[in-house]
């Protein structure tokens, strides 16, 4: 499977009650990167039929211009999410998010309903990607073999009020906590070539400890954050668009590393810090993030 959107940039996903229609009419106009339609927790049970009606025609109706557009279905131990992942990809939805996802088998089952789905309603078949949510002890223990699970599967993320819960300890809004699942999630990520997102921060009134989660997070190397509000939006971005100074420096490392090759040289200073080959790939990381980001100027 061939989906250029696996890839894409995802520094915010921001969460979107599909029972409110007033929600979910025009969230790109705050420019997050993808919107997460959610069909699960937030939906009261007598909603869910009106949800997915609400879904449907959202996704059919409205010019989202450019922000994915993700679904998060019910959990596999309920009846609903087999109609869930039919409304989501007829309507025509980029991408399904899992919920409670404890292993390979989780996915892959989503996968293949995906892929009847796709063909039922004429979809190029793998046009719709998977992300999964690990919100359990045996899901954050099973992530490596979950992001190995199926091609379609474009990143893991952490639910800290479900895995709190797992842990039986309660969210102390300073990480602790998450800082062991965090870890083992994006060296799981990493090493299936996946991306990896962070949990929500609940307290709208504490920007600064927002702040300080997001950098701590950037600092981790996750490559997105799940939100809850527009205001949000802008701190996550900041946080995780390079900077002019980091671009500068990448544009340097890639062209003398680039043009010190040729000569046999492998070590060699820019701006006085010690550059081998290994800091290439990580320059043009960053490059790459401004250019999606859309702060990139130069021409490599």
């Amino acid at each position: 499977m061939n989906n250029p959107n696996k890839y894409r940039l995802r520094r915010t996903m921001m969460f979107l009650n599909c029972q409110k229609p007033s929600l979910i009419k025009d969230p790109y106009v705050y420019k997050p990167d993808s919107i997460m339609l959610d069909l699960e927790d937030a939906v009261a049970e007598r909603e869910k039929d009106a949800a997915r009606y609400s879904l449907y025609h959202a996704l059919q109706e409205i010019d989202y211009r450019g922000v994915e557009r993700v679904v998060r279905i019910n959990g596999l131990d309920t009846d609903l999410w087999r109609e869930d992942v039919r409304c989501a990809v007829a309507g025509g939805c980029d991408s399904i998010r899992i919920p409670k996802t404890e292993t390979a088998d989780d996915v892959r089952t989503v996968e293949y309903a995906i892929a009847e789905a796709e063909r039922e309603f004429r979809r190029p078949v793998g046009s719709v990607l998977i992300m999964a949510a690990l919100e359990s002890a045996r899901g954050v223990i099973n992530a490596m073999s979950i992001c190995d699970s199926s091609e379609r599967l474009f990143g893991i993320a952490l639910s800290g009020g479900d895995f709190s819960r797992d842990l039986q300890v309660p969210i102390s809004g300073t990480g602790v906590e998450f800082m062991g699942a965090r870890q083992h999630m994006i060296i799981a990520a990493r090493a299936a070539g996946v991306q990896c997102f962070d949990t929500v921060w609940t307290n709208l009134d504490d920007m600064d400890g927002f702040r300080e989660d997001v950098q701590k997070i950037h600092d981790m190397g996750f490559d997105g954050k799940s939100i809850i509000n527009p205001r949000q939006i802008n701190v996550v971005h900041e946080i995780f668009t390079p900077t002019q100074k980091d671009i500068i420096f990448a544009e340097k490392v890639v062209r003398e590393i680039d043009s010190k090759k040729a000569l046999g040289i492998g070590v060699f200073t820019v701006d006085g810090k010690m550059i081998d080959i290994a800091f290439y790939d990580g320059a043009k990381r960053t490059i790459e993030l401004a250019k999606a980001s859309g702060v990139y100027k130069g021409e490599l």
